[in-house]
Parts: structure tokens; sequence; C-alpha cells
């Protein structure tokens, strides 16, 4: 027992941390919901522009690496080639980054600005706020949370194809502490890693619960509550465990391919059956607004008041893309291998920040017509209950059911993958960087997964799964930082003895 102790100290350290958060919450779930949101409060206050600073800092570290004179180092061996054709990298990026976020913020973040304005002289329901929210949708989507997953995807990527270290996130620290990514160091460094990542995942697990129930209450009548969501875990769980434990991965990865063709489809039909030339517009002007106020809203800090809308949503997103980065960034990682520094950044932080810009123009800028143009009076309803949002808006539209049936279908696929996905990785991470993690440990994390997903909902909801996010994040954004250290000297040692980069052009 001792030994199998020593070998799986990751696995055990991290899964009873995790236990104990889902003892905690079932246990005396309004004393955990009392404690978590009142840490919440106090970090935020305390630490919020740490946050801020951070992911201006791992933007402006992107930018440099994908223009300066590392651009042409590879993912890889220099002569290497890239495995995925071009477009078909793209939408594996798409997949993994951006679904479910896009399809539950979507309306549900522009008509909530709308309704409730972030603090300052806009009005609400106004055209000024109505603009503002669809450009805080923009920057809360775009280049922002793809630079947090591109920092950690090119630490797991040099690790793991210019020293072949075992596919682990403690590896992408070795230009730092060496040898001992392999003792208590590196161990501390995965069990933190793995804390933070159940919490994103649960976070999003438990979003995607709420949108697939406010979906059946819209499309089929289903009242929604705890019953309901709890029934839909129970449901997706048992269905990516299967898939998990069975070696269905390819037919699920076929399926998520394929819902990128139905989300391109129901972009399209907003797009055409909505306000056309409304969206056109928009994009177009947000666009504009977005590259202008870049810098600004980097680095925007509220020292005048109490962080409270900051806390609400731009501190959250950071967070919740911080903790679940480890998973994405691995996937990145292992799709982007054989791209230049310069390739890579183009995909991973241009082309998503031009799909944020359209989905947003067309799913909010429809909401936001329908409100101000059509009276339709959706964006209380959304401010107070945002999984709602997208469904409020398609029912609207010329064959609301038919696309409200689609959208379904969108976010249970989203769901289902990448929960999959996200037990895989977790199996990677605490089994030593094992790419075949045992089914034992798939069935744990899986598990462990949806038991905190259900908890925090129960007892906290949408409120709970911020705080945890937020919190669970803090230690790994100090890791990140180490993680870009890791990734420079890497660069800059490999390029001046492999691609003979002179000493005065690196920092």
């Amino acid at each position: 027992m001792a030994r199998w102790m020593g070998r799986n100290a990751v696995f055990v350290a991290s899964g009873a941390l995790i236990l104990a958060i889902v003892a905690w919450g079932a246990l005396a779930p309004h004393y955990m919901t009392q404690a978590l949101e009142s840490a919440m409060d106090a970090m935020i206050q305390q630490a919020g522009w740490f946050y801020v600073v951070s992911t201006a800092v791992f933007l402006g570290f992107c930018i440099f690496l994908g223009a300066g004179p590392y651009r042409h180092m590879k993912l890889g061996r220099r002569d290497e080639q890239p495995e995925y054709a071009y477009f078909t990298w793209l939408g594996l990026l798409f997949a993994a980054g951006m679904g479910v976020g896009l399809v539950f913020w979507g309306v549900g973040e522009p008509l909530s600005h709308l309704h409730d304005p972030p603090p300052g002289d806009l009005e609400p329901g106004t055209q000024a706020a109505a603009e503002h929210g669809l450009l805080l949708g923009v920057f809360h989507w775009g280049v922002h949370p793809w630079s947090i997953y591109a920092i950690v995807a090119l630490g797991l990527a040099f690790a793991k194809f210019r020293k072949g270290l075992p596919a682990r996130v403690s590896s992408a620290y070795y230009r730092v502490i060496g040898g001992r990514i392999d003792d208590w160091p590196g161990k501390t460094i995965d069990v933190v890693v793995i804390v933070a990542t159940t919490a994103g995942i649960a976070t999003s697990f438990g979003l995607s619960t709420l949108q697939v129930g406010s979906g059946l209450s819209q499309v089929f009548g289903l009242t929604t509550g705890d019953l309901l969501h709890l029934a839909i875990i129970v449901v997706v769980t048992v269905i990516f465990l299967a898939s998990a434990v069975s070696g269905l991965n390819r037919g699920l990865r076929l399926l998520s391919i394929g819902n990128l063709g139905l989300a391109g489809v129901l972009l399209v039909a907003v797009i055409v059956l909505g306000p056309t030339v409304f969206i056109l517009e928009h994009a177009i002007k947000t666009l504009g607004e977005y590259l202008a106020s870049l810098p600004t809203l980097s680095l925007l800090t509220t020292p005048y008041t109490d962080n409270a809308w900051m806390g609400d949503w731009t501190l959250f997103y950071w967070a919740w893309i911080i903790s679940w980065s480890p998973f994405v960034g691995t996937f990145i990682a292992r799709v982007s291998r054989g791209r230049s520094l310069q390739e890579f950044m183009l995909g991973v932080l241009v082309v998503p920040a031009g799909i944020s810009v359209l989905w947003f123009a067309a799913f909010g800028g429809a909401g936001i017509h329908l409100e101000l143009e059509r009276g339709a009076d959706i964006a209380a309803t959304t401010a107070e209950t945002p999984e709602a949002g997208l469904f409020l808006v398609l029912e609207q539209l010329p064959g609301g059911l038919a696309l409200s049936v689609a959208a379904l279908v969108l976010i249970s696929i989203f769901f289902i993958t990448s929960a999959n996905s996200a037990t895989y990785v977790l199996g990677v991470f605490s089994s030593g960087g094992d790419l075949d993690p045992p089914r034992r440990t798939l069935v744990v994390w899986g598990l462990l997964i949806a038991a905190i997903a259900a908890v925090l909902l129960l007892s906290g909801g949408l409120d709970g799964l911020q705080a945890t996010a937020m919190l669970t994040a803090l230690p790994f954004t100090a890791l990140m930082l180490l993680i870009m250290v890791a990734v420079y000297r890497s660069l800059r040692r490999e390029g001046i003895e492999t691609y003979r980069v002179p000493e005065k052009d690196t920092w």
C-alpha cells in the first residue's frame, strides 16, 4: 500500500482535496456557499489587480513570441511538419476553447450588460449600453483568453516535443527547477494544477447543465430545478464515462467535428433569419472599437468602487479560463505540433478573436435588436438567468423551434465531448504523464467532476461555480508566470544553439 501511495501521490493528494470539497458541499452546503463567497469577495478586493496584470502580461508575451526573434521556431523538431491541415487545426482549436463559453455567453453577456451596465455613465436599456455590452463580450472572449491557453500550451509543447518529458504540467518547469520536476516541487505543482483544472472543468460542467436544463424547459416545457439538473448530470456522466472506458473516443471526436459544422449552420441561420444588416454593421463597428480600446480594457481596474462588477465579469472570466487552461492547453499543444511560433500565435490569437466578434454580433446583436427595436423584453430575464438567453432569442426567429432544438443538440455534444476529454487529461496529469491512464483513474475523475459540479450547483448555483473557479485559479496564475520564464529560457537557449539567434536579439 505504501509503495502504491508513493507512485500515485499526485493522484491520491489531488483526489483527496477534491473529495473533501465534495463532502463539504454535500454535508454543509449553506456554510460552504457563505465561506466560498466571503473568500472570493476578499480575493477580489485584495488580488483582483493581480489577475488583470497577469492576463495583460500573458498577452504581451504571446505578441512578442509571434512577432519577435523566435517567431520561426517550431513546436517540435526544426524539420517537423504539422500533423493537421490548417483549417482542420483551426476547427480543433475552436472546439477546444470556445464552444461551451460562446454558446452560453453569446447572448447572455450583451443582454446582461444592456439591462445592467457596468458602473459609470451608461443608462440601462440604451443604445450606448448595448454597444458597450457587445464590446465587453468580445473583449472577454477575444485574444486574452487565448493568450492564457497559449502560455500553457507552449510550456507543455516545448517540454514534450523538444525534451521528451512526461505529459504533465510540471514538465513545463524543467528550465526553472530542473530534475526536481520528478520530486516534491514537481508533484506539488501537479496537485495544484489538477485541483484548479477540476474546478474549472466543474464550472464549465455546471454552466452547461444550466443551459441544457433551460433548453429542455424552452423546447419541451420541462420544469427547471435541482431535480432536472441532477438528472442531466447523471445522464451526461454515464455517457462520457462509458466513452472514456470503452474506447469510443474516435467516434466522439468525429461527433465533435460535426458539431462544429452545426455551430456554423446555427451562426449563419441567425445572421440570415435575424436582422442581417444590423448584425453585420455591428460586427464591423464592434471590431473597430475592440481594436481601439484593447490597451485600455486590458489594464482596466476600478480603484474607486468595490470591484463588484469586475468580480462578476472580468475577474471571473480570467480566473475561470486560467483554471481551465491546463486542459485546453494540453489539447492545443497536442494538435499544434510542427507549427512555427508565428503561425501558432496567428491561429491561436487572431482567428478566435475574429470568430468571437462575429458570434457576439450575431447572437448578441439579434438579442439587442429584439429588445430595443421590437420590444421583446428579454434582457431582464437574461440578466437574471443568462443560460436562457440563447433560447429566448432563437424562439423569436423564423423556425425558432428547429433552431432551439439544434442549439440544444449543439450544447449537449459540446458538453459530453468536453467532459470526456477533460476526464482523459486529468487522468494523464494524475498518472505521471501516462498517455494511456488506467480506466479506474478515468472513472474516479469523471465521478469527481460530476460530483463537484452537482454540489456547487445545489449549494450556490452560478455564484458557487464562480467562487470556486476564482479561488482555485489564484495559485496557478502565479505558476503560469513561471511557465513564461521557462518558455523564454528554452527559446533563448535553443534559439542560440539551434537557430543561431544572436544574443543581442533576445531580451
